[in-house]
């Protein structure tokens, strides 16, 4: 039998990201690729993809 593990953190975690990549899509633009790792990595572990 599979564990259940919690998602919450992951979700919130990957809209921090998320909040922080579009401030630095609008504000900073040539930063905005330094969000992008936290963003994507947030995503996959919060569907669970690995």
């Amino acid at each position: 039998m599979e564990a259940q593990t919690n998602t919450k953190k992951y979700w919130a975690l990957f809209f921090l990201w998320f909040a922080i990549l579009v401030v630095l899509l609008f504000v900073y633009r040539e930063f905005f690729w330094l969000a992008l790792p936290g963003t994507i990595t947030y995503f996959a572990k919060a569907m669970r993809l690995f």
